[in-house]
């Protein structure tokens, strides 16, 4: 019997671990749950947007000003955007 065949339990009901391959084959919440629990717990999908606003790019930072702004939560990137924006408003990047 191949890995992802295999039973998620034994005889007597104990579950076994887990590994990468059987993880393959389940379903994101936004797929598996229904809309009402969906809801209860935020796993609902942000939709696409109609025109993207920003750009992914890979960055380096000195460690200082990461901690600070990850230390401040949740958005911290976006207050980096912003602190960036507003020094733009006064200088002119070389």
């Amino acid at each position: 019997m191949s890995r992802n065949k295999r039973p998620l339990t034994d005889d007597s009901g104990e579950a076994r671990e887990l590994g990468a391959e059987d993880l393959k084959h389940f379903g994101s919440p936004h797929e598996v749950l229904p809309e009402s629990l969906r809801e209860k717990i935020g796993t609902r999908r942000r939709g696409p947007q109609k025109t993207p606003t920003k750009v992914p790019v890979t960055i380096r930072l000195s460690r200082e000003v990461v901690e600070r702004f990850k230390a401040s939560g949740t958005g911290w990137q976006t207050r980096v955007d912003t602190a960036l924006k507003e020094w733009l408003e006064t200088h002119e990047p070389a």
